[in-house]
């Protein structure tokens, strides 16, 4: 029952953005069901004729800036909700500033009970939240559900990265955020000017994940590859969660062409977000896009990355991305768990409460048995002493 109430505030929340933002060809459809049924209907290959500005609700400054017209709503840390009282089931949560110059912040989730002991800590998962590089944020009401809900479910504790965003600040800039971050929870674990409290008495620095969908898990794949140059010990990042990764590339995959006019990621839209969000004169080439397009030299630093749980949808336009992700990334030996499913469409667990309920299974079990595995690996490092 508690995971039930939990989806539904998770699910509502979701059908505002797709409603508003995402569906732009007005319908009267009155069920999720034949919603999603019109979405996985959108495999004509004829030439797009929408205005991705509109369907994005963007408007282009004459300085390069985005004017975003149509946000989720934001959760404050002062929202009355936060401290009513049937949130006993939901996270606690609070805002720590990560970079003041840069306006970067951490939104910090722990769940109401502390772990039972020291020996029994729980995982942290760092979290980039998607909208292909130039929209929404941490406090944007899905991701803030979202992050609430994994940390009572998993349970974890949950910290989710409010991000520059693309053109004001182009890639690499959210990948620096990103790195910042991972520095900032080392700093943490090593109590540099002291550790946050909830961190101290909740979390096992050596059981770290990132986390994140669509841009978020292409932040994912690259703030791993960055964190393998550094010396993050004390704090080990042990598993990478990439729900429906942000990939793409100059020629068009045969999933781009088949859902060209798809309502929820149209390729207008989806060039023009990668146009803004990608370095001046690049193209979908580049490596932050296509990296299996990469030289040998990035090729091989894959096969330096930890364990993978890659999700996706066979009605997703990027779904032949993902696939080639994971092929690249199992050719040169990463051990990765490939979870795709058929049918849906991008962002599917928004509409689908059983989807929903289905991924965060998927990255509980992920995540268990990471840890699983550090505890068998702490376990027989002892025996031999």
């Amino acid at each position: 029952m508690i995971f039930i109430q939990l989806i539904i505030v998770v699910i509502s929340s979701y059908l505002e953005f797709a409603t508003t933002i995402f569906l732009h060809k007005p319908h009267s459809h009155s069920s999720h069901s034949s919603c999603l049924k019109t979405m996985e209907d959108q495999s004509s290959t004829s030439a797009p004729s929408i205005d991705p500005f509109k369907l994005l609700k963007i408007v282009q400054n004459p300085d390069g800036s985005l004017t975003r017209q149509s946000l989720f709503p934001s959760v404050s840390i002062t929202d009355e909700e936060s401290t009513s009282s049937n949130t006993s089931q939901l996270a606690f949560f609070k805002d720590i500033p990560l970079n003041p110059q840069n306006k970067t912040f951490i939104r910090l989730y722990r769940p109401p009970t502390p772990p039972p002991s020291t020996n029994h800590k729980l995982p942290l998962l760092i979290h980039f939240h998607g909208g292909g590089f130039i929209l929404f944020s941490a406090t944007s009401r899905p991701f803030h559900d979202a992050c609430s809900l994994k940390a009572v479910k998993l349970p974890a504790v949950v910290l989710s990265l409010e991000y520059r965003l693309a053109p004001e600040h182009r890639l690499p800039a959210a990948y620096d955020d990103a790195v910042e971050t991972i520095m900032w929870v080392r700093d943490q674990a090593m109590d540099v000017n002291g550790c946050d409290p909830w961190l101290k008495e909740y979390v096992d620095f050596s059981k770290c994940f990132l986390i994140g969908s669509s841009a978020g898990g292409n932040m994912v794949f690259h703030a791993a590859l960055r964190a393998l140059d550094i010396d993050t010990s004390p704090v080990k990042i042990i598993g990478l969660i990439m729900n429906q990764p942000y990939f793409s590339g100059v020629e068009r995959t045969e999933s781009e062409k088949r859902f060209v006019n798809d309502r929820i990621l149209p390729l207008p839209a989806n060039d023009l977000m990668w146009s803004l969000a990608l370095p001046e004169g690049a193209d979908r080439d580049h490596e932050f896009c296509n990296p299996m397009a990469a030289d040998g030299f990035l090729k091989e630093k894959m096969g330096r990355l930890t364990r993978c749980l890659v999700t996706g949808h066979g009605g997703d336009p990027l779904i032949d991305k993902q696939r080639e992700l994971v092929k690249v990334l199992e050719a040169r030996g990463v051990d990765v768990v490939a979870e795709f499913a058929e049918g849906g469409c991008h962002g599917i667990e928004i509409f689908d409460p059983l989807k929903a309920e289905a991924l965060l299974k998927s990255i509980k079990d992920f995540v268990d048995t990471c840890c699983r595995c550090v505890n068998s690996e702490s376990a027989a490092a002892k025996s031999t002493l």
